[in-house]
């Protein structure tokens, strides 16, 4: 029997690299069969560069057929909602591209959904995947790094006016957020996948670069569960762009590289404290595999997990922990004062972030 998994991708922006990096290189794996776009041009200029017959603008056609596996929704935030529980119920396997929703109380709605669906669901977070990024994974879980101490997070990205010409950009109703929810939540992630969970957070946000109703600017100061320290930065305001995480262990100084949209991959800095610990991490890297970037790896570790019944290489929990953070930053930057972890339906920012 073939485990060949058969894809319809909606939304085809970011779609169309879901296909690139993460459908194409894959034959064995899966077929893109079905495009969605409620955009003609789009939709058959991708349909036709891949060489992909299928093609619908209506969505309910995608969930009624029956030889389509997986539905990968990559359309703007605002629909994310109410598309995952659709497909959900459908019976079908399900992607959804970040963030995966707007509101804590809608990831707890999505995660009652799950307990009672057939397929399953796996958020996107692409930059998890690297060499640079899965070195680092290894070490700290090895118990190698030791103790932690600070850490850094900052997405200094770019966007403009012409950026904000699409409707749907910078609007609470459609974006959800600014710069945490649509840039910097790929780093934020990446910060936790490292450090562990957050136990509190202090946070401002401010509209500074751009004439749009969501936030451009953050910072924040955290505290980890583990004890560390961590500061967060993020702007669309940067003329030269990065995004750097730098990580402060007993043992060890991780420094990503800085590259804006992969900093998982290699070149990172692995600064080892001595030559017993620089033995250490040759050690538990000799018998490395590379691991390709980015949407390559996160639909081979699906397709993994599908076929075995594993476990994902992405959850709605990791969803969940990036929207709690969200929901901190705003509801600390509205009220001035310190967040505490976990974020439940006390917060007052629990159903909805967007200000009153």
């Amino acid at each position: 029997m073939s485990d060949i998994k058969k894809v319809a991708v909606i939304g085809l922006g970011i779609g169309r690299s879901h296909i690139v990096e993460g459908y194409l290189p894959h034959p064995d794996r899966f077929e893109v069969a079905i495009l969605c776009d409620l955009n003609d041009e789009r939709l058959n200029a991708v349909g036709n560069e891949f060489g992909i017959k299928g093609r619908t603008k209506d969505f309910a056609e995608v969930l009624r057929m029956p030889d389509i596996d997986i539905i990968d929704i990559c359309t703007p935030p605002g629909s994310h909602f109410e598309l995952i529980l659709q497909a959900l119920a459908s019976g079908k396997h399900v992607v959804c591209e970040k963030p995966l929703v707007g509101s804590l109380a809608d990831v707890d709605a999505v995660m009652e959904a799950e307990k009672t669906a057939r397929g399953v669901l796996m958020p996107i977070f692409q930059y998890r995947y690297g060499d640079g990024v899965q070195k680092a994974k290894r070490i700290i879980d090895a118990g190698i790094a030791g103790k932690p101490y600070v850490a850094t997070s900052e997405t200094h990205w770019l966007r403009t006016a012409e950026y904000y010409a699409v409707p749907w950009r910078g609007k609470w109703a459609t974006e959800l957020g600014g710069v945490l929810m649509t840039h910097s939540i790929h780093l934020h992630d990446m910060l936790t996948y490292l450090m562990g969970p957050i136990a509190g957070l202090f946070g401002r946000v401010a509209t500074r670069v751009n004439d749009i109703e969501v936030e451009d600017c953050a910072s924040a100061s955290l505290l980890m569960e583990n004890g560390a320290l961590a500061t967060i930065s993020a702007t669309l305001g940067s003329t030269s762009q990065i995004s750097r995480l730098r990580l402060c262990f007993e043992n060890v100084l991780f420094e990503s590289n800085h590259e804006p949209y992969s900093p998982g991959q290699d070149p990172w800095t692995i600064v080892p404290a001595n030559d017993e610990i620089a033995a250490r991490i040759d050690a538990v890297l000799k018998d490395w595999t590379p691991v390709p970037i980015r949407f390559e790896t996160q639909m081979t570790l699906f397709h993994d997990a599908l076929v075995s019944s594993g476990p994902l290489p992405v959850t709605t929990v990791d969803a969940r922990r990036a929207l709690e953070l969200v929901t901190a930053f705003y509801e600390s930057s509205e009220t001035r004062t310190e967040v505490r972890f976990p974020v439940g339906p006390e917060s007052r920012k629990y159903k909805s972030w967007r200000p009153a």
